[in-house]
């Protein structure tokens, strides 16, 4: 683009389907700055939260404008030292993001004892137009790697409803699968990162990731129809220094794509 974007987006921002504002926030944004997107204007900010199926959600997303893409080597993930975590509740009693948080904790204290869990219980106008809660867990490692997973209720009137212990537990379990599975960056942002290394300039870019996700190997597909890129696959089994599933180090050389609309200031 020409100007930094600042953009007003409505609708869910928080379903059983896509990743959520929240895990976003947490993991995508820090991955953007691994390339070098970063600045004071870079932020997601939740204006109001909308579950489905009546939506009603709000979010800003400002973010600066950049020349070029830096060339990125993320082969070391390091070890979880912290989980943080958002339970929020609109429409609902507030004590269910509490219980939640409850039955999150009581799986993953057994771990790792820095576990924080807020509880965001969104009032009035800024909690869209239906019910519901969830749980979105983000774990961070000594070298700046945020794994995430989240869960979300059922939408009003689809389903069987469902127990907030239940999805406050299960939440763990997923977070705990994706530390299982590892790598720099977690398997929701698997694309987001092979298509920035992609997009990067004519130099080496490593990534380590954990399996590839059925969507990320449709997307590599889709990589190579449109830009031609190749990546180098290399499967690193679990030893002694991976912990954990099996992992892939890929590696490609970008096709140097840079922002011809930025006005050189």
């Amino acid at each position: 683009m020409k100007h930094p974007l600042r953009i007003v987006l409505r609708g869910v921002t928080n379903d059983q389907v896509d990743p959520s504002v929240d895990v976003l926030k947490a993991t995508a944004l820090p991955l953007l700055k691994q390339f070098g997107i970063d600045g004071e204007s870079f932020e997601l900010k939740v204006v109001r939260r909308g579950m489905p199926p009546g939506g009603g959600g709000e979010v800003l997303f400002s973010c600066p404008v950049r020349k070029v893409l830096k060339p990125v080597q993320l082969t070391d993930p390091g070890k979880i030292k912290r989980i943080r975590g958002i339970a929020y509740s609109v429409r609902v009693s507030p004590q269910m993001a509490n219980r939640i948080v409850d039955s999150a904790r009581s799986i993953l204290n057994k771990f790792i004892p820095d576990i924080y869990i807020y509880t965001d219980h969104m009032k009035g106008v800024s909690s869209g137009k239906s019910p519901g809660f969830g749980l979105s867990l983000v774990a961070e490692t000594t070298n700046g790697t945020f794994l995430g997973a989240e869960l979300a209720s059922n939408p009003q009137g689809q389903g069987a409803a469902v127990l907030p212990e239940d999805l406050g537990r299960n939440c763990a379990k997923l977070l705990l699968e994706e530390i299982y599975r590892g790598g720099c960056v977690d398997s929701t942002n698997q694309s987001l990162a092979l298509l920035l290394m992609t997009l990067g300039q004519q130099d080496v870019s490593k990534v380590l990731l954990g399996p590839l996700s059925p969507y990320t190997i449709e997307f590599l597909r889709h990589l190579k129809s449109f830009f031609q890129i190749m990546f180098k696959i290399e499967t690193k089994p679990c030893g002694e220094e991976l912990k954990g599933g099996d992992k892939v180090l890929m590696a490609c050389v970008g096709v140097g794509f840079s922002n011809l609309s930025k006005t050189l200031k």
